[in-house]
Order: structure tokens, then sequence, then C-alpha cells
């Protein structure tokens, strides 16, 4: 009886370091285990460790944007002005004159339709782990495809990249309208995979409620200290300027296809720097930590 409760202790230890290592018999050290990077690639990312790729994502939104709406003054991503806009070609029915379905309304009806395929296809990641870094790696990668693909539409459109005028859109044939719901649906899966992470960068898509978000945090005008959910807004609303204006220089410089092909870069970047990004640390580990450590 002595002897088999003397073995508790020892049993219940070993169990104990199953997650963080394993027993040496002889040394009687605890070895911690070998990498693994299917496990590595399998384990939740530190949402609050995410704020370079989501800034980039709202950098990408500005960035893809800019380029249909230079063409045919359509928002690739922010699709309620698209929405809007097709309620108001359906009422346009009763007001007698030409009663047709125009082209800017079916282009803004074609975005919204592949936005929201995209964003259906995100879906996905809620079966493999929302926050998983092989899902964000990968939902990443595939935005870099659709964009991809988007450019050699364009590319093989061999329209023009920017219009001066509303009603003379430079983009009008076919191959137009399948790069358009290519690089639409590229933001649309762009959006779940931000909002999943549920950071205060929201989507990385519309930042019409980040706006809203900041100017009543409470903390706003607080200036002399670090405030997360106000800096990260902040960080959210610049990257997608600076994608807006970065995007329509290089349009400018190479066309359509080609700024949409550095935009592929970008994506493929993005999706690599999800490897890096810290795990997610486990409740005991945030217990074993020093105060203030997380």
């Amino acid at each position: 009886m002595a002897a088999h409760e003397q073995e508790k202790p020892v049993s219940t230890a070993a169990s104990s370091t199953e997650e963080s290592g394993t027993l040496d018999a002889e040394h009687g050290k605890l070895e911690q285990p070998k990498f693994s990077l299917w496990r590595y690639l399998n384990a939740d990312v530190d949402p609050k460790e995410t704020t370079a790729p989501l800034a980039a994502f709202a950098f990408m939104t500005g960035y893809i944007d800019v380029i249909s709406f230079s063409a045919i003054f359509v928002w690739c991503g922010f699709q309620t002005g698209n929405f809007a806009q097709l309620a108001l070609a359906i009422a346009r029915l009763w007001e007698g004159g030409v009663q047709t379905f125009r082209l800017p309304d079916q282009q803004a009806l074609t975005s919204l339709i592949a936005f929201n395929l995209g964003a259906a296809f995100g879906r996905v990641g809620d079966r493999v782990g929302a926050q998983k870094r092989i899902w964000l790696f990968a939902g990443t990668f595939v935005q870099a495809l659709l964009t991809m693909a988007g450019a050699i539409a364009f590319w093989k459109s061999g329209q023009e990249a920017t219009a001066s005028f509303r009603d003379q859109p430079a983009w009008t044939n076919t191959l137009t309208f399948v790069g358009l719901a290519f690089i639409s649906a590229s933001l649309g899966l762009q959006g779940v995979l931000g909002k999943r992470l549920n950071t205060a960068f929201g989507t990385t898509i519309v930042l019409t409620t980040v706006w809203v978000e900041l100017m009543t945090d409470p903390k706003l005008l607080n200036i002399k200290r670090r405030v997360l959910s106000r800096d990260h807004r902040l960080i959210a609303a610049i990257s997608l300027f600076l994608g807006a204006f970065i995007g329509r220089a290089i349009l400018a410089a190479i066309g359509t296809a080609g700024t949409l092909g550095v935009g592929v870069g970008l994506r493929v970047l993005i999706a690599i720097a999800w490897l890096f990004v810290p795990t997610k640390p486990t409740p005991k580990a945030r217990a074993a930590a020093p105060s203030g450590a997380f």
C-alpha cells in the first residue's frame, strides 16, 4: 500500500508535463518537446500581435479600391455604395425615359456578388480554425491568386486604366467584368479574415465603423499614453489612405494589370508575414507568466 501511494505523485507529475515537455528518466530533467511544423501551423495566432499584417490588409483595401474607382467609379471593396447604386437603378424604372440596366449598374452588381462570394469562401476558416496560422496564410495566399487572376483578365482586355468622366468608363468589355469580379472577391475574403480576429481593425475593408468608434473612443484625446483601440484604428485609416495614394501613383505609371501584379507580390508577402505572428498564449502560460506580461 505504501509503495502504491508513493507512485501516485510520479504519475501525476508525468501527466502534467505532457504539454510542456517530457521527463528524462535517467537524469530527472524536463525535456522540451521537439518542434513540430504542423503543430506550429495549426496553432492560433495572438490577435494582439497582428497589427502589422492587418495594417497591410487595410493598405491593400485602398490599393485595390483605387484601381476600380479610377476606371469605372465603382468601389470593389466598399459595397455600401454599390448596394445603394442598385437601389437607384431599380427606382429609375418608375421614372420613365430610358429604362435600361446601365453599364455602371451592371459593374456595381458584379462587384457586389463577387465580393459576397469571396466572403462566403472565407467561411472555410470557420472549419479550419479562423485564427489558425495555417488558415491566415492560406486565405491570404488565395487573395493573391484572385488578384493575379484579375491582373491577367485586365491585361488580356487591353483597356485603359483610368476614366476622365463618369459617363465614359474605361472598362467596358467582358474581360473587365471578369477582372472586377476577381479583385472584388479578393477583398471579400480579406474582410472575413480580418473580422474573425476581432480586433480594432474591424474588417480592414470599410472604415465607416472604424471612424465612428474612433470618434467615440473615451480615450481619444489621451495623448500621454498608448491606447490600443484608438491607435489601431488610426493605423487602419492611415494605411488605407497610403494604399490608395500609392496605388494611384503606380496605376498612372504602369496601368491596371501591372498595378495588380505589384498587388499580387504584396499579398504574398502578407501571407508569409502571418507565419511569423506569435502564437496565442494558453491559459496555463498566462497564469505562469509574470504579472503584466500579457
